[in-house]
């Protein structure tokens, strides 16, 4: 009867062993089950805005359509983030020369040049780039840029960040203001903005 006894009581005690074994597996799979889902939940689209609130875009971009020569973008250069930027420069596929460009008033004529210091665009601000004033001059285009054509564009500001944009190709009846032989150097040969055709004035 002992023997019987102490043989029950050693197999109810493996018993329970086995038990707590098998359950403290469960609650650690649980566990895991619960990070993993975890995980996703973590990496949500709001934890993407503040980065892209914190960015220099732009919106409406649009290039003036010609055939060849010169032409110029437009747009609002939007500046989201806390601090002031300037754009120091830009570039294109479309042209091996491209410039940021003001138009002035000098004697009741209008007269483009290269824009001092770029264009600066304060914290939480918007600088205009429009027929007439500031833009960014493109010349030597060779191929033709239609209505409703894409041209990527990058504009480069003074901390060393790139903005990427495409403007759409758009026709514009341009003015004519030119350049000034006195004030813009080996640029005045572009006075009219370019040859015959479409590439005429973009302001």
């Amino acid at each position: 009867m002992h023997l019987r006894r102490n043989a029950t009581c050693a197999l109810l005690f493996a018993a329970v062993i086995a038990v707590a074994g098998c359950g403290s597996q469960g609650t650690n799979t649980a566990t895991g089950d619960a990070s993993s889902s975890n995980t996703p939940a973590a990496a949500s689209p709001a934890a993407a805005s503040p980065a892209a609130a914190g960015t220099v875009t732009m919106t409406d971009p649009w290039v003036k359509t010609m055939k060849s020569g010169m032409t110029a973008m437009f747009g609002t250069i939007v500046n989201n983030t806390d601090a002031a930027v300037t754009v120091v420069s830009a570039s294109t596929p479309v042209s091996p020369r491209v410039e940021l460009h003001e138009v002035v008033d000098d004697g009741g004529k209008s007269v483009m040049r290269p824009k001092e210091g770029g264009f600066a665009v304060p914290a939480k601000g918007t600088h205009l780039l429009e027929p007439g004033a500031d833009h960014i001059m493109v010349m030597d285009v060779k191929d033709p840029i239609k209505p409703g054509d894409e041209v990527a564009f990058t504009l480069t500001l003074s901390n060393g960040n790139k903005v990427e944009i495409k403007a759409v190709g758009k026709d514009f009846a341009g003015g004519n203001e030119s350049y000034d032989p006195g004030k813009s150097g080996d640029h005045s040969d572009h006075s009219g903005h370019g040859e015959s055709g479409n590439s005429g004035g973009h302001g």
